[in-house]
């Protein structure tokens, strides 16, 4: 999907929601366990009921990957499903170089019907750049994140900056702000404006709105610019709003929720010209 299209889709839906499938097994709605593939029936359930309100859907792997063969297979059948319409991201954090990264690439974009991926740039730009050379393609490579470790190397202190500010300069230069986003987590508001400066242009996947404790209103007034340059993902609070027969009904509702609330943050902070 080029830039342009996801900017359409989010003034048309008025929304920019992305719903993160983190599908575990454990915590679905008991009645679905009689399904012959129980991960696939909530995943289908939770698309049919936030298709409308949201503009992207964000698979993380290792729940998938987790289960073997039948994981993959539901993991498959679940990007088939969402079908085109909607901006579809493997969490998979891939990073490593040459030709192994050419295959990673080739798996999600070519084998699979991926977007996006998200991608860990500690190697280098022999773990970015191959993800980047597949066209209408994203590389989502992670900036700033919520967890405590990110103090660990990101926040450290690396020839006058920090780690990850070093990051977003360098790796903005491999790619365009059409096929390269970075992952900022939102509990790191604090940080957004200084974000935003070094990278004025490019989008930014952000999760941790919700039950992380990140706030939609700050990041969406922070980070927000004239195209939007912003999906906001949103799992547990979603997906996992209810464990009753009623589980898509209360998705549905919460994915409504934000999409309501997004649609007056993109009237205030990013209307269109």
């Amino acid at each position: 999907m080029t830039r342009q299209a996801l900017v359409e889709l989010i003034r048309q839906r008025q929304s920019y929601l992305c719903v993160g499938l983190d599908t575990d097994i454990t915590k679905i709605p008991s009645h679905l366990l009689q399904e012959k593939d129980p991960v696939f029936a909530f995943n289908k359930a939770i698309i049919d009921a936030t298709r409308d309100t949201c503009v992207s859907y964000k698979i993380n792997t290792a729940f998938y990957e987790a289960l073997g063969l039948k994981g993959w297979e539901a993991l498959e059948k679940t990007v088939h499903y969402i079908g085109t319409n909607h901006f579809t991201i493997a969490d998979a954090k891939r990073g490593d170089i040459g030709n192994t990264a050419d295959q990673y690439a080739k798996a999600f974009f070519e084998t699979l019907p991926f977007d996006a991926i998200t991608v860990a740039p500690y190697m280098g730009a022999d773990s970015v750049k191959p993800f980047l050379n597949h066209k209408d393609k994203w590389g989502i490579v992670l900036g700033l994140t919520s967890n405590p470790g990110a103090h660990d190397f990101e926040l450290q202190e690396a020839g006058g900056e920090l780690l990850y500010e070093k990051v977003l300069r360098t790796v903005s230069g491999w790619g365009t702000p059409g096929n390269l986003m970075f992952v900022v987590g939102a509990t790191r508001a604090d940080a957004f404006t200084h974000i935003r400066a070094i990278t004025p242009e490019h989008f930014y996947l952000v999760p941790g709105v919700g039950a992380q404790g990140g706030s939609l209103q700050e990041i969406s007034a922070k980070a927000m610019i004239a195209d939007v340059g912003i999906l906001v993902n949103v799992s547990r609070g979603i997906i996992y709003a209810d464990t009753t027969l009623a589980f898509a009904e209360k998705a549905a509702a919460a994915a409504l929720a934000y999409q309501q609330e997004m649609a007056g943050y993109l009237k205030i902070y990013s209307p269109m010209a």
